[in-house]
């Protein structure tokens, strides 16, 4: 079993005697703005406003199949800054990436799409965030790094748990999950 900070860690890495490609390979084939909106909606009037605004950040991660060997995965970012004399700026990105993914257990792929790539993902999509405040008029808004594996294994913990109480009532049926 891997270890809660190394999500791949025991995949078989021996060739095939017959030379046949079967070893696990997984990456990221291309990255992509899939949709970005910025808005100043007070703007000039909120380059004046003393108050420190209050930043709201959300992430979402979701991913779909292309192919048999490629999944897209979508790191959405929402950050909405302010006051209370209004709204100071607001920003929502979808950052994607093209997955290749060969010869891996489901488990490795949900994995790698989950916390794995997000995590390759987040620098580029925290760099468009950084010049898209910064090119509204603002200081550049620097989000700090996210542990995305950590978040992952928190998830599938909380889901156990979720299947363990919904499993210990005597109306679930047995084997569904």
């Amino acid at each position: 079993m891997a270890d809660e900070g190394d999500v791949l860690t025991d995949l078989d890495m021996d060739p095939v005697p017959n030379g046949e490609d079967t070893a696990p390979v997984a990456g990221i084939i291309s990255q992509y703005v899939k949709d970005l909106s910025v808005e100043n909606p007070n703007a000039p009037d909120s380059f004046q406003w003393s108050e420190k605004p209050h930043i709201d950040l959300q992430f979402n991660i979701g991913a779909r199949e292309v192919s048999d060997e490629i999944q897209e995965v979508e790191l959405k970012i929402n950050v909405t800054s302010k006051t209370e004399q209004g709204n100071v700026f607001l920003v929502e990105l979808a950052y994607c990436g093209l997955l290749g993914m060969r010869n891996m257990p489901d488990d490795r792929k949900h994995a790698f799409m989950f916390a794995e790539a997000p995590r390759l993902l987040f620098p580029f999509a925290r760099s468009i965030i950084a010049d898209a405040t910064r090119d509204a008029g603002f200081a550049p808004l620097m989000l700090d790094p996210v542990d995305f594996n950590g978040l992952y294994m928190q998830q599938l913990q909380q889901k156990a748990e979720q299947e363990a109480a919904a499993g210990g009532g005597a109306d679930a049926p047995a084997g569904e999950a």
